[in-house]
């Protein structure tokens, strides 16, 4: 029995393992044609490692995809020596695949579908952040400047947003003192739709929301909400600083599209009652998001897991 349920995780794990690794793929084909695509022809530049090459591209013709790779080698090593094995291997995947991509995916400058730069910038910022978010969605990397901000971070508690902002920064400026004022404006543009686009394919599009509800007549709210919208309810414990007096705290999370229902049932059981919604990005667990398959083994059968792997 224990062999079998050995082997069902093993294989699920793998299976698991294929996804990721087909998801950091898939985004660094995406990431790479929109490059090719839309940034090249229109003279502009990507972040971290990919717009240097893209600029030594721009003044000598040398390969994109080329220049990344050796551009990289040296940020592996520290990774490697730094960050460990494992996580140095993943890096690596993202890295020499992104790279290849790049490279592969020339032909498409021939085959550029905008003329206007601003719709360059923009249609390159947007694909070039679904490029990858799936990478770091797939919890991958594509290189660069991202193990630059993870050995900082590692070393001084920076924040590596941060870390990776100031390095495109330094591009930007190299950018407009080589090719003019114009080129590094719309590069801005196209990046800030990248990171836009980017937070958006990590955090999920399916908006989720955390509903508190503060009444005195909570036991027949939640009950309705239970019926009504068929959600789990929690109540917290909370007391009145002024008054002292304990009440319950309903806490619930929905859908945004179930928010106007709870607000007609709230308002109809108790029209004084005190609302809050607030954003939540992602929300793990039964009637949402699943955990991951490693983790929802370790779950499951706790004692199946090698945890040194």
């Amino acid at each position: 029995m224990t062999d079998s349920i050995r082997r069902s995780n093993r294989d699920r794990l793998f299976r698991g393992r294929l996804l990721r690794y087909a998801g950091i793929m898939l985004g660094c084909f995406i990431s790479s044609s929109s490059i090719n695509l839309f940034l090249v022809p229109a003279h502009l530049l990507s972040g971290g490692v990919a717009g240097v090459s893209m600029i030594v591209y721009y003044l000598s013709g040398w390969p994109i995809g080329l220049q990344m790779l050796l551009l990289n080698l040296p940020l592996l090593i520290a990774a490697w020596r730094t960050l460990g094995r494992g996580a140095t291997l993943d890096i690596a995947f993202g890295t020499i695949f992104f790279s290849i991509c790049v490279d592969m995916m020339k032909f498409l400058q021939a085959a550029a579908p905008v003329d206007d730069v601003m719709l360059a910038a923009i249609f390159g910022g947007v694909f070039n952040g679904i490029g990858y978010g799936l990478i770091f969605r797939m919890n991958g990397s594509s290189g660069g400047f991202d193990i630059v901000a993870a050995i900082v971070k590692k070393f001084y508690s920076f924040n590596m947003g941060g870390v990776i902002f100031a390095f495109n920064c330094i591009i930007m400026l190299l950018s407009a003192f080589l090719f003019g004022l114009a080129p590094a404006m719309f590069t801005l543009i196209s990046m800030f739709m990248n990171s836009a686009v980017t937070d958006r394919i990590i955090a999920g599009f399916n908006t989720r929301k955390v509903v508190l509800i503060i009444s005195e007549h909570v036991p027949f709210i939640s009950e309705a909400i239970m019926t009504e919208v068929h959600r789990g309810v929690t109540f917290l414990h909370g007391q009145g600083a002024f008054t002292r007096k304990e009440r319950n705290v309903l806490f619930v999370v929905v859908n945004l599209t179930q928010i106007a229902k709870i607000k007609q049932i709230a308002e109809a059981i108790d029209p004084q009652a005190f609302m809050i919604v607030l954003p939540a990005s992602e929300v793990l667990g039964h009637g949402f998001s699943l955990p991951g398959t490693r983790f929802k083994i370790m779950i499951d059968h706790p004692h199946t897991i090698d945890y040194k792997k």
